[in-house]
């Protein structure tokens, strides 16, 4: 919201600098974002007197004119404006000034041949407007030698603020002016009342609100007045607009963009010759279009609210109007629409037509409904006084909705609440002050809330409206009470393992991601997903338009990215949500690895000490088992079965899981059929971690750590080669072995596997070493065949495996 500072003191009157009015408008909640002082900015430019004009000896088009700003010299200039000539007077720009226009510091030099030390300015290259046909020309009794600015009323600063969308009244100059009387900052001068003008004849063009949602309009004023002139608007309304960034059209458009920011009331102007029999607001139809006043054709469906005649669609209700009725030079009679749109209809419109207006803008957040005939006779008084005219009665269909409620309120909220200490007097005239009605003379009255104020509902509201005003500065800091105890954990389980995910995964190498959480459909669909309550209803992007089942997507994009780029070896990991249905708990924290081409654990790329090697599954398994230990869940508990999902190779993956029924992940080498169909090169190995699904850690009964175990006996460690099917799981070999002796067998490791020669068709060695640990005594020769003959038997009944002779 832009406001220039004389703007403002039109609705208050006050003294105050503008460093306080910008300190209180921070003050009250309304952040000031950027002040533009253009009188600092233009005071190097002055008036000058052009004393003497001379063609330009080497150039047709060019002049060379002796100045005089004022300081007793004269000043040559090489000018090529045709408007150049003596006895003008215009704007200079010494040597070393920057003209906002061109944002380039002036130099002085030569041109043709001839000296120019400084320029006569224009208005496009002062950044006052696109007029560059000649330069700046002012009135002959100027006096010369002072800045120009103050001259032409520019030295107004101007004022930009950050709205919250829940204060709708702030995005007008009067509202901005409630809230800083308010403060005592000034008094407010606003009229209470408009003056109503008599029409005099009833309005030749009707209304009819043919909606099957009265709320959609609640109510429509229209006016006549013809007779009009339509010329450029005056001086004094073209600055105001200007100074804030709007372009001056014609009269009759500028009083509506007027309005709009002085008093938050958007309107809009018909020509009523343009428009075919009466006015109906209705619902638009499948295949109606309407050619907009922003020169862009839109497409419209029966959740648009459209003004219509005859013809068809003139305006989109609360948005935009249409060109073919807009006010142009020749208008003459004109049709004033005051109206009142519903917030949510207007927002969903906008956001599917792409269209942000300034009465979108204020439609959507609400506007005062009873300001709305009272907007209309406003800006026909000024219709009247600009372009003259005859008006007709106001037409009126519907009615301002009645939303008042009254708020118990009772005044120790404030300090309850806030902690600020305020006299029950002091509450009263702050609410008074910004419009609220009072009832009762206790410790607790009824409040009503204006009609500007949507977003006023209960107690909380009020007192939120008493501190803001009174000033967080009065709310004196309290120091938290000491905790005697110590304080208890305050992250959840969940929100630890993100945290040790994290860290253990980048200590591995990996580099963290933070992908889009929409993917495509066919992504979507690819990994599991697809689901139509996953699609999302307005997609920022068409390749983004449903909700991840899967972190994957997005790291395999990325990772193809890289490869496109030249860095074929990524190693690249996302902790983050994936939604797996539209339910509450469907939303669910993982963790996901990806490593392409040679990012292996050890290390990447080519080296001179051995041949690189790509990634593969076991890679992917050390990740997965590395993060599943520090998550608490050690490596020898974990179950792996050989049912990923169809997005892995059937040969080069697992599952992760603690008995069929919780499977908490997956990992392995992507499916070549998935990198075909994403478009992507591989070899990709991943992993997939639910966080969610891992068992909560059991509780322990103390957090002392358990006494130090040190054996000072010797391990022993014997080999053993089992032959077994090809289709023994080497898993199921260890598992065995690790069974026998839970005290003496600590370990077991797989160091070989064999087919071939010497094996027979059908069969595979399988080489386990296992580690003995004695704890008491030194293990006799007879004591450790008897627990190897225990191993070998316990294999062979679990896998059928046999000792390889």
């Amino acid at each position: 919201m832009k406001f220039t500072l004389s703007w403002l003191k039109e609705h208050l009157d006050t003294t105050a600098t503008l460093d306080q009015v910008t300190e209180t408008l921070t003050k009250v909640g309304l952040e000031v974002e950027a002040v533009e002082d253009r009188a600092k900015a233009l005071a190097p430019f002055v008036t000058a007197k052009v004393v003497e004009a001379a063609q330009h000896p080497n150039a047709d088009k060019l002049r060379v004119l002796k100045v005089d700003a004022g300081d007793g010299k004269l000043m040559q200039v090489v000018c090529g404006a045709p408007n150049a000539r003596a006895g003008m007077v215009g704007v200079f720009a010494r040597e070393g000034t920057v003209p906002p226009g061109t944002g380039v510091a002036l130099k002085a030099g030569e041109i043709r041949g001839q000296a120019s030390q400084g320029m006569m300015v224009s208005e496009r290259e002062m950044g006052l407007s696109n007029e560059h046909n000649g330069i700046i020309d002012l009135a002959a009794d100027t006096p010369i030698g002072q800045p120009f600015a103050p001259l032409l009323g520019l030295d107004d600063p101007v004022i930009e603020i950050a709205v919250t969308p829940n204060r709708p009244d702030c995005l007008s100059v009067s509202g901005i002016a409630r809230d800083l009387a308010a403060t005592e900052l000034g008094v407010l001068t606003t009229p209470k009342m408009v003056q109503p003008v008599r029409g005099s004849y009833p309005s030749p063009v009707k209304v009819v609100l043919d909606l099957d949602d009265p709320k959609l309009c609640p109510m429509f004023g229209l006016r006549m007045v013809r007779g009009v002139r339509n010329d450029p608007s005056p001086d004094w309304l073209q600055k105001k607009l200007r100074a804030i960034g709007l372009r001056p059209i014609n009269t009759l458009v500028d009083i509506t963009n007027l309005l709009t920011i002085d008093r938050g009331r958007p309107l809009h102007v018909f020509d009523a010759a343009k428009v075919k029999g009466n006015l109906t607001v209705r619902r638009a139809k499948d295949g109606e279009t309407l050619l907009a006043l922003d020169g862009k054709t839109y497409n419209l469906d029966p959740n648009i609210v459209v003004i219509a005649d005859e013809h068809g669609p003139e305006s989109m209700a609360g948005i935009m109007g249409g060109e073919a009725t807009g006010c142009t030079e020749e208008t003459v009679d004109v049709l004033i629409e005051s109206a009142l749109w519903d917030p949510l209809n207007i927002a969903q419109t906008g956001r599917r037509l792409s269209i942000h207006s300034d009465a979108r803008h204020r439609f959507e957040r609400g506007v005062d409904p009873v300001f709305t005939i009272p907007g209309l006779e406003l800006a026909t008084k000024l219709i009247l006084d600009l372009c003259g005219g005859e008006a007709s009665e106001v037409f009126v269909v519907g009615e301002v909705p009645d939303d008042r409620h009254a708020i118990e309120f009772p005044f120790h909220e404030v300090e309850r609440l806030t902690g600020l200490k305020a006299p029950a007097v002091e509450q009263k005239l702050v609410l008074q002050a910004l419009g609220f009605s009072l009832v009762g003379s206790g410790e607790v009255v009824r409040v009503a809330a204006p009609s500007w104020r949507p977003d006023v509902h209960g107690k909380a509201d009020l007192v939120e409206e008493v501190v803001r005003i009174l000033g967080l500065d009065r709310v004196h800091s309290v120091p938290l009470p000491k905790i005697e105890s110590v304080s208890r954990p305050v992250l959840t389980p969940l929100q630890k393992r993100v945290r040790t995910a994290r860290r253990t995964l980048a200590a591995r190498g990996l580099v963290e991601a933070v992908t889009w959480s929409f993917v495509s459909k066919a992504q979507a669909d690819a990994f599991g997903g697809g689901a139509p309550e996953l699609a999302l209803a307005n997609p920022i992007a068409s390749d983004l338009s449903d909700m991840r089942p899967s972190l994957l997507p997005g790291l395999i994009a990325s990772a193809q990215k890289n490869a496109d780029r030249g860095f074929a070896d990524s190693a690249l990991f996302e902790v983050g949500q994936i939604f797996l249905g539209a339910g509450p708990k469907d939303q669910r924290m993982a963790a996901t690895v990806l490593r392409r081409a040679s990012a292996k654990p050890v290390g990447s790329g080519r080296h001179w000490s051995a041949k690189p090697e790509t990634v593969d599954v076991f890679d992917a398994k050390a990740d997965a088992l590395t993060l599943l230990g520090a998550l608490g869940l050690p490596a020898d508990r974990v179950q792996i079965a050989q049912t990923a999902p169809e997005w892995f190779h059937p040969g080069r993956s697992g599952t992760l899981q603690l008995g069929p029924q919780n499977v908490f992940g997956h990992f392995g080498e992507l499916h070549p059929r998935l990198l075909k169909t994403l478009g992507v090169d591989g070899p990709l190995v991943a992993i997939e971690i639910v966080l969610d699904n891992l068992p909560e850690p059991k509780a322990k009964p103390t957090k002392a750590k358990p006494a130090l175990e040190k054996v000072d006996l010797q391990p022993v460690s014997r080999d053993f080669a089992f032959l077994a099917d090809r289709s023994v799981k080497a898993a199921d070999v260890l598992k065995a072995a690790l069974g026998v002796d839970r005290k003496l067998v600590t370990g077991a490791d797989i160091f070989d596997i064999y087919e071939g020669q010497g094996v027979p068709e059908g069969k595979k060695s399988v080489a386990v070493a296992v580690t003995l640990q004695p704890r008491e005594k030194t293990l006799t020769d007879v004591e450790i065949e008897a627990v190897a003959e225990k191993i070998v038997a316990a294999v062979t009944k679990a896998t059928g495996a046999t000792l390889r002779s």
